[in-house]
């Protein structure tokens, strides 16, 4: 019997579930899974996840003390609701979970480095090993430098924005844990700058940019992970069989599975060890010369900062109305 594509995508690259969804991280047992500020207000507002929203609600109103202003129980469950679900997927995954530092943090070393190490603390309290979490910090220069120190505590980073080869640079000379170039976003920016409809899978500028940042990484020995995110369709996962790792939404992993065609391996790190290219050094002078001459890498770093932000708005603004609806209940029982 033929394999299907997940399958045979299982064989030479490390699965990952793009979801807050644990339904669906239970449906596709991906070795990892992956969350983002989107995924867990989408989340928070399913029925079947009330519970967990109710439960770290109750339990900040009750750590922050009789008399606490609603702001404050929001603040301290807000900071605790990507921890409630994350230990929800540890319980069914083998592998690692992706738990995001606040967005609107992007461009502050320190605050991220704080932010981070309460997130770990977090997770080691419930019982969690950090090396079973991964923090996801956006990839500006300032998110980098707070990885590196990280780093060197023992704590993984994932870093996500990532849009051009001196944002991967940059984190490879950091010694991050993981990068998240995304794709999608890449081929989105092209489409509109361009006018084009569509580009074929093996021309997709998300796809190349990624085999780029792959095959610079293989050829210089880099230790850091990369981990190919935001796909807009199937090409862009099969172009990239034999990445690192893919984060792959449940739509598209049912696509994969469904589907029993040939898959070849895309991305070989034996031949990007013979390839000939070029060893470029970053500073932050360098990371901005060529950040600001990257008009897409700039442009979507800087939305998707702005998109994550936005999320955590709508996800203070679902907290506060549902603890207004508990303390309302609660007031009628």
């Amino acid at each position: 019997m033929s394999k299907d594509l997940l399958e045979q995508l299982r064989s030479m690259t490390v699965v990952v579930a793009d979801t807050g969804d644990i339904q669906q991280i239970e449906k596709f047992k991906p070795q990892d899974a992956t969350t983002n500020p989107s995924l867990i207000t989408a989340a928070a507002q399913m029925p079947e996840y009330q519970g967990i929203v109710d439960d770290t609600l109750a339990q900040a109103q009750k750590d922050a003390g009789a008399g606490a202003k609603e702001a404050d129980v929001v603040k301290l469950a807000f900071e605790r609701l990507a921890v409630a679900f994350g230990l929800k997927i540890l319980q069914i995954i083998p592998g690692r979970v992706s738990t995001e530092v606040d967005a609107r943090l992007s461009y502050d070393t320190e605050t991220t480095i704080n932010v981070a190490r309460e997130i770990i603390k977090q997770y080691e309290e419930k019982g969690v090993s950090r090396e079973r979490v991964l923090i996801k910090i956006a990839s500006t220069w300032e998110g980098i430098k707070a990885a590196e120190v990280l780093e060197k505590e023992g704590i993984h980073c994932n870093l996500t924005l990532l849009f051009g080869i001196h944002q991967a640079i940059a984190c490879a000379e950091s010694d991050v844990t993981l990068i998240s170039p995304f794709v999608g976003r890449i081929l989105d920016w092209y489409k509109k700058d361009t006018g084009k409809d569509s580009y074929p899978a093996p021309e997709d500028p998300g796809v190349l940019s990624v085999t780029k940042i792959y095959n610079y990484y293989k050829k210089f020995g880099y230790k850091t992970e990369v981990m190919g995110a935001s796909f807009r369709n199937l090409g862009e996962i099969t172009e990239l069989a034999g990445c690192d790792l893919l984060t792959i939404a449940p739509k598209f992993l049912a696509e994969l599975q469904s589907n029993s065609s040939e898959l070849p391996r895309k991305l070989d790190a034996k031949k990007a060890s013979a390839m000939n290219i070029e060893k470029i050094s970053m500073d932050k002078a360098t990371f901005e010369k060529m950040h600001a001459e990257d008009k897409m890498a700039s442009d979507k770093l800087d939305e998707g900062i702005k998109g994550f932000s936005k999320a955590l708005e709508n996800l203070e603004q679902l907290l506060a109305e549902r603890l207004a609806n508990l303390d309302g209940e609660a007031k009628v029982a």
